[in-house]
């Protein structure tokens, strides 16, 4: 395979990641759709879009705050810089802390990310998917391996397909939460906990094999931003139980 992988189009073409991105988000917003109009949502529609704009706008900031500061030592006073240099963690992060924001201002309690986190899932495998065809104009990729499934994304090395790996984890995510969903009745606002606080988790491991700028004491940036969530939802990892309403087998609304 030749990365990047771009789509003819008559004597043009077009990014493969354009594309995928592009579907991410129409997909993505489908799905919601989709799942808002079978759910009893206690959250009403004006509610919603007033969340939704403001979890749009802390993602965008967090996104392109944390992408700048990822790479301490290249960082500049750059306009173009700095709308090119993005990361998901600080967009879910960023996404997070405006999301509570506005929640607070508007006065809605009940959690508005359980209805997101498939959706979320859904463009996070087709965005991922987009970063894999970017080859190393994306910057996803990890570091040189042995290892047989080592890909090289054109520059002659074989590196950890680590946009894959993150394919798979989502994958593997949502098949454990609709395995828990069938058995268990999750608690008001779990469901995301999950999704975000496991996240953070894997991004955590998966930097170790990737090309970060690492700070003297072994973490970087990216890092230090996972510890902050993980930190910040200490509650799932130590009391997991608490996620839990009820015991009784339950229906999960996704075909």
């Amino acid at each position: 395979m030749h990365f990047p992988v771009d789509i003819p189009l008559g004597k043009s073409s077009i990014p493969a990641h354009l594309i995928c991105e592009t579907l991410a988000y129409f997909l993505g917003y489908r799905y919601y759709a989709y799942l808002r109009r079978k759910t009893v949502d206690v959250i009403s529609e004006a509610n919603r879009l007033i969340i939704f704009c403001g979890a749009a706008f802390g993602a965008i900031i967090g996104a392109h705050l944390v992408g700048v500061l990822e790479k301490p030592n290249e960082f500049k006073f750059d306009l173009v810089y700095l709308i090119a240099n993005k990361t998901i963690t600080g967009g879910f992060l960023g996404g997070l802390v405006a999301v509570e924001l506005t929640k607070k201002a508007i006065g809605v309690k009940p959690s508005s990310g359980d209805l997101m986190v498939y959706p979320l899932i859904l463009a996070m495998i087709i965005g991922r998917t987009g970063c894999f065809l970017a080859g190393l104009g994306d910057g996803t990729y990890g570091n040189a391996t042995s290892l047989p499934w080592g890909i090289d994304f054109g520059d002659g090395v074989h590196r950890h397909p680590t946009n894959l790996y993150e394919i798979l984890f989502w994958m593997g995510l949502w098949l454990a939460l609709l395995l828990i969903e069938h058995r268990y009745k999750l608690a008001d606002g779990a469901r995301f906990k999950l999704l975000l606080s496991a996240y953070l988790v894997f991004r955590l491991l998966v930097e170790f094999i990737k090309p970060d700028y690492f700070f003297s004491f072994g973490l970087s940036v990216i890092q230090l931003v996972c510890v902050a969530g993980i930190v910040y939802y200490y509650k799932v990892f130590l009391f997991p139980k608490r996620l839990i309403k009820t015991y009784a087998r339950t229906s999960v609304h996704l075909l």
